[in-house]
């Protein structure tokens, strides 16, 4: 109750404009779009119609337990998990999440739902999805690790944040480019660095935006070849085609 209060009135204080709608944001709580922005962001449950293994939306009469999209059965991941349809809020507040490394907690209380959706074990390791190099030093920091360490501090796992590398620097993926031209780019882009602390562990793969799979997929390959057992995908928004 405070710390609502406070938010609140730091929001009166230093006033942001939505970076959807351009109304006031309520709460500093909620990042850079207001209450009903985030209210029309569509979230996943467990009673979602999605498919089995990397979460796209299927049509709500599909068997929520069995059904596949289809698109995704070569990937190399075992499952996929997201809070919610990339789009209003959650693309707005993770856009601006790579630019400045501060999670709000209306996203951060999101993690916690999403890590349900998986099966964890004392003995599962979570993994940011990495940068490159020269990209980190960019930016200066990773989303998908500071994401990730909301992950295990929420499951109570351990994070490993340098087993996963990525070797070599690859484009943007946009917007325009096709599945294949997604996975031409992030071709042998990883490698494991330290294979002992991946062998015999269950995985769970951390990034922002799950796009076309490519990037998760090319990881869980390589985590695979090194020994994991399992690797699940946990990320904040799952891309929909001609939805975003």
């Amino acid at each position: 109750m405070v710390k609502a209060i406070i938010n609140s009135l730091a929001s009166i204080a230093f006033p942001q404009n939505c970076h959807i709608c351009g109304t006031s944001v309520e709460s500093l709580e909620n990042g850079v779009a207001c209450d009903s922005c985030w209210s029309r962001t569509r979230h996943f449950s467990a009673d979602s119609a999605l498919c089995v293994k990397c979460s796209h939306p299927l049509d709500e009469l599909a068997n929520r337990h069995s059904a596949s999209c289809h698109r995704c059965t070569e990937q190399h991941y075992d499952r996929a998990v997201a809070a919610g349809v990339y789009e209003l809020a959650l693309a707005a507040v993770l856009l601006e999440l790579k630019k400045t490394p501060n999670v709000p907690d209306r996203l951060n209380r999101l993690v916690r739902p999403t890590v349900e959706m998986l099966e964890i074990s004392a003995n599962t390791l979570i993994v940011p999805v990495p940068l490159s190099a020269k990209r980190r030093v960019e930016r200066g920091f990773n989303q998908a690790e500071i994401l990730a360490r909301s992950v295990a501090r929420l499951s109570g796992n351990h994070l490993d944040a340098f087993s996963l590398v990525r070797k070599a620097h690859t484009p943007m993926h946009r917007t325009a480019m096709d599945r294949k031209a997604r996975e031409s780019t992030v071709k042998n882009a990883f490698e494991v660095k330290r294979p002992k602390f991946i062998e015999g562990k269950s995985i769970i793969l951390v990034d922002d935006i799950f796009t076309s799979g490519a990037t998760v997929s090319s990881c869980a390959n390589i985590l695979k070849k090194h020994g994991a057992t399992s690797v699940s995908v946990l990320t904040l928004a799952r891309a929909v085609e001609g939805r975003h």
